[in-house]
């Protein structure tokens, strides 16, 4: 029983590795990882006048950055920002390569500033890797 047991861990251990290692895997992988972050953001509203109620002391905050302890603060973007970034996805979606580069970079172009920017440029490497 001593020796069946770590020839049954020899014997799995390798297909286990072989399914990690997929080669479509890692592509479809980024793609969906990439979709769930922008269901996950909420487009910020523009409004006018800002009105919240923070703290005690200490200075004034904006009403985005007020929080409840343990609570999980929603990523905000620019309502534009974001449909740009949607309409890049859809057109890799789509499987129309050439265009969703051109529309990753003019995102990035358009948004240096976006939080989105640093998957934006990993969306255009991969793109241009064929991956």
């Amino acid at each position: 029983m001593k020796k069946l047991i770590p020839l049954l861990f020899a014997l799995v251990m390798p297909l286990a590795h072989a399914q990690v290692n997929v080669p479509g895997d890692s592509w479809s992988g980024f793609w969906e990882r990439l979709r769930m972050k922008i269901e996950q953001m909420t487009p910020q509203k523009k409004l006018g006048t800002t009105t919240a109620v923070g703290g005690v002391r200490g200075s004034a905050v904006e009403a985005s950055d007020v929080y409840w302890k343990g609570e999980a603060k929603p990523q905000s973007i620019d309502a534009d920002e974001l449909t740009a970034f949607q309409k890049a996805m859809g057109l890799v979606e789509a499987e129309q390569k050439e265009q969703a580069q051109a529309a990753f970079a003019e995102f990035a172009k358009a948004y240096p500033n976006s939080p989105l920017k640093a998957d934006a440029d990993q969306a255009m490497a991969r793109l241009l890797a064929g991956k």
